[in-house]
């Protein structure tokens, strides 16, 4: 059974690990904590499944290269054949070659069945571990507060007042600091509406 490999979109998991390792500097506590966790097995998963892939692309080349060389082995039997009137004193010779080529071919095939059932057992584990991972997002989720709207509005408002006060100082990393605890409100604020008109 072949696997269909997805290529994984550029920069997708490092920019997430990337926001969430910023949302961890924000947050103090467990929920820090899980979200640097989350950052970490993002980045594992993302180097297993490009290791998966790459896998299963040399496992393609591979067996392309055994389909022709059988297809090679195919027609130069057939030419074997043709000549085989030709050829009688050197039957017993080309006979012995044509087994030790299908010996080599199913060698060789052997070895591609097992990178393929290698593949499918790796890939099972990288399901595996998504699973795990989205239990655990899943167990995060649970442990979200709720807030009113208005202390995120004023908790924006502050968080702009801060960002105009650090760039009065020249304080350029507090101001993005600021600026991003503005934006990760915004975000929230922006996915509650459609669910406050649903």
């Amino acid at each position: 059974m072949s696997a269909k490999v997805v290529p994984l979109p550029p920069n997708s998991a490092s920019e997430t690990t990337d926001f969430l390792r910023r949302m961890a500097s924000m947050v103090s506590g467990r929920n820090g904590e899980m979200l640097l966790r989350a950052a970490s097995l993002i980045e594992s998963l993302a180097q297993r499944a490009m290791s998966a892939e790459r896998l299963y692309h040399q496992q393609q080349e591979e067996n392309k290269r055994l389909v022709e060389l059988r297809e090679a082995t195919e027609l130069a039997s057939d030419a074997m054949v043709s000549q085989i009137a030709a050829l009688r004193a050197q039957l017993a010779e080309v006979t012995a070659a044509a087994a030790a080529e299908r010996t080599a071919f199913d060698s060789e095939r052997g070895k591609l069945l097992d990178l393929m059932q290698h593949a499918e057992s790796h890939i099972g584990k990288l399901t595996t571990e998504l699973g795990t991972l989205r239990a655990s997002v899943d167990a995060f989720n649970e442990t979200v507060i709720s807030v009113p709207i208005e202390v995120l509005r004023l908790a924006r408002t502050q968080f702009d007042y801060l960002s105009s006060g650090f760039a009065l100082k020249g304080d350029v990393i507090s101001q993005a600091m600021s600026e991003i605890g503005g934006f990760a409100i915004d975000q929230a604020l922006t996915a509650k509406k459609p669910a406050d008109k649903a």
